[in-house]
């Protein structure tokens, strides 16, 4: 059982951009796609998708292992896949991704107390009652929430 699987995932992120590879696939969850279309969103990663690995037998006896895409994340071994962003010359989008509310620790605020992450060149996500979105968004709807985590 995993206590936080928001910050697995976040670390997932943080280290196969560490090592630049063009995407990282962890299990899925709603929560997680719903962070992941955060990211897209603001520019941060190229793309997501939610599928499962698929055996198929091959000519020679052998396994081929497919990936096939699904829509509904209640079946068992659904895997998200993000795919990374990087710059022309292999600079990092994902400079920094952090987990801000912890189990431990939850932090709450009202639309009108989020700060800008980075003077506006970062973006905090928060858990809202209308749903995970940035904090620039949450300050349009004006609605507050739970801050998940900031990235810049």
């Amino acid at each position: 059982m995993m206590t936080d699987p928001i910050a697995d995932m976040l670390t997932r992120i943080r280290n196969a951009n560490e090592i630049e590879r063009p995407f990282v696939e962890m299990p899925a969850t709603k929560l997680k796609v719903a962070v992941a279309k955060v990211l897209l969103e603001e520019g941060f990663i190229l793309g997501y998708r939610t599928g499962k690995y698929v055996e198929t037998p091959t000519e020679g006896g052998g396994k081929n292992k497919d990936f096939q895409e699904v829509e509904k994340l209640g079946e068992p071994h659904i895997v998200l896949q993000v795919f990374l962003k990087y710059g022309p010359d292999g600079e990092r989008v994902i400079r920094h991704i952090e987990r801000y509310s912890k189990p431990g620790r939850r932090v709450y605020q009202g639309y009108k107390e989020v700060k800008r992450v980075l003077d506006g060149l970062g973006i905090a996500i928060l858990s809202t009652s209308k749903g995970v979105m940035s904090d620039r968004e949450a300050k349009k709807q004006k609605v507050g929430g739970e801050i998940l985590c900031t990235v810049w």
